[in-house]
């Protein structure tokens, strides 16, 4: 098992939005698509930060969800287009990492 840490900034005066529409689209829409969301996190002294944690149980499962997520119609047409709105993609920092023994994630 392991997790994906993705750290982004928003534009300006747009991380509002920005959680609006990954809390009432792109989450349930994941989620609905079977991937695990740990949890979906703002910066607190950083006004553009949004942090959030996926978790996949192998690569072949993550192989699997990127596919079913990423290549759907509904992302290539709906979800996706209006990313490059709210988040600046070239600022995108995923980490892959797991939880140490005493985790309280696992």
């Amino acid at each position: 098992m392991f997790f994906e840490l993705r750290e982004y900034r928003t534009l300006q005066g747009k991380r509002q939005d920005w959680v609006n529409y990954m809390e009432q689209v792109i989450i349930p829409f994941q989620v609905g698509k079977g991937m695990v969301i740990l949890g979906s996190f703002v910066g607190q002294e950083e006004d553009d930060l949004y942090i959030w944690i996926r978790r996949f149980e192998d690569d072949a499962e993550k192989e699997r969800l990127y596919e079913a997520v990423y290549e759907s119609d509904q992302w290539k047409n709906e979800i996706g287009p209006k990313i490059p709105d709210m988040m600046d993609r070239s600022k995108i920092v995923v980490r892959r990492i797991e939880a140490s023994s005493r985790s309280v994630i696992q």
